[in-house]
């Protein structure tokens, strides 16, 4: 027998259950930023410069007499008089040193009016050294993420807050928990998996809520991660790769970390660069699959699968070509080069670099095309059961609405 008081809970606990699903991930999602925000990497002390003040300067004027030039490079010393923005040397000027060592890759030029980055080597309160970072590019980088973040909450509202609290949690999770573990040694194929679950599933939780089209989702997003992870090992070993192919990671074994191996990091970076778009793919099938079965509730999972068969036929074929360009548009002086000195397409598909590149784009793509089948089986699957159970418990509750005396 029921009562009035159990009548009137079910409603109200009903409403909380889809509150939190809905709103849930949003306050985990903060819940976790607010922990990684305050989470130290164990590296903090583990500065270049240490005993030195590292502050922002004004260049007033510059000599470049001692500058040798020699062509395109240049070498030699530029002497900048600059005045100090910040720091607790605001206001005083000083003599900065800036080293022109030959390289276009890593020279830098200041002109009258720039602002610097720079580190001044101190004894006590008087300055010894100055040497000149880089540019100051920190305000025109806040410039440039305000104008994201207000072109996308302008276009796509609560939506694009969310999307902003996501963005935020993966930028935390890489740098506060993905490169500190990998420098500490930890399984870089293990860790890399561990944080891209985690990121696969806040990242569909914050679109859907935690419902059944986020198990869907996560499901199929994740088995394709996990066959370009075996995919990615295998051809690795098979290509023989080594993982110092990767940017500036060579100078990490002269720096005191002989142990970390390389080989594992360019393995996880394999999957990790592609998951984003697997994510996005697996998406775009649940959304496509629970539309059709929302429509046709009497679908059965068979006919759903099909219906996600076809959805992920159609998007594949811009998927790949997307993983391509993101690949090799980072590759584009190295294709000029080669193309400038004539040398042969045999030999260009055997330089590691590009080999590199190779397994990153296709099997990156491999993901993807297994992203489709596993996400339309999934979506299928628990969408269908899910709805026929929702219009189930529906039809019950009309009858013993029928029925109650």
């Amino acid at each position: 027998m029921c009562s009035e008081t159990q009548d009137c809970r079910k409603p109200c606990d009903g409403k909380i259950r889809d509150w939190m699903k809905q709103h849930g991930p949003v306050l985990l999602c903060l819940l976790l930023i607010g922990i990684l925000l305050l989470l130290p990497t164990g590296y903090e002390d583990a500065v270049q410069y240490q005993g030195a003040e590292r502050c922002t300067a004004t260049v007033m004027a510059v000599d470049d007499s001692s500058i040798v030039d020699m062509g395109l490079l240049r070498t030699g010393e530029q002497r900048c008089t600059l005045q100090f923005t910040s720091g607790k040397f605001k206001g005083q000027t000083a003599v900065g040193i800036n080293l022109l060592q030959g390289a276009l890759e890593q020279d830098k030029f200041f002109t009258v009016g720039d602002s610097a980055l720079v580190v001044a080597s101190v004894d006590g309160d008087i300055i010894t050294h100055v040497t000149m970072i880089d540019h100051n590019r920190i305000p025109w980088e806040v410039v440039m993420a305000l104008a994201f973040v207000i072109l996308l909450v302008l276009f796509a509202g609560k939506t694009g807050l969310r999307a902003i609290g996501s963005f935020a949690l993966t930028v935390l999770a890489l740098w506060k928990l993905l490169v500190p573990l990998y420098l500490k040694g930890y399984s870089p194929v293990l860790v890399g998996l561990g944080i891209t679950l985690l990121l696969t599933v806040m990242t569909i939780a914050m679109v859907y809520g935690f419902d059944r089209r986020c198990g869907a989702a996560v499901s199929g997003a994740f088995l394709g991660i996990l066959v370009t992870c075996v995919l990615g090992m295998l051809f690795t070993d098979l290509f023989q790769i080594h993982g110092a192919v990767m940017a500036y990671s060579e100078s990490l074994l002269y720096a005191g970390y002989q142990d970390l191996s390389l080989t594992q990091v360019f393995m996880a970076s394999i999957f990790l660069g592609s998951s984003g778009a697997m994510i996005d793919l697996s998406v775009d099938i649940t959304s496509a699959v629970y539309e059709v079965i929302c429509k046709r509730p009497d679908l059965s999972a068979k006919e759903a699968v099909r219906s996600g068969l076809r959805v992920g036929r159609a998007a594949m074929g811009t998927m790949t070509t997307t993983l391509l360009l993101a690949y090799s548009g980072g590759y584009l002086g190295l294709l000029m080069v080669f193309m400038a000195q004539g040398t042969p397409i045999s030999h260009m598909l055997n330089y590691k670099y590009v080999a590199s590149e190779l397994i990153q784009t296709i099997i990156g793509s491999f993901g993807l095309v297994s992203v489709a089948p596993f996400t339309a089986l999934c979506a299928g699957f628990l969408l269908t059961r899910g709805l026929h159970a929702k219009v189930s418990r529906m039809e019950q509750q009309q009858l013993h609405r029928a029925f109650r005396p």
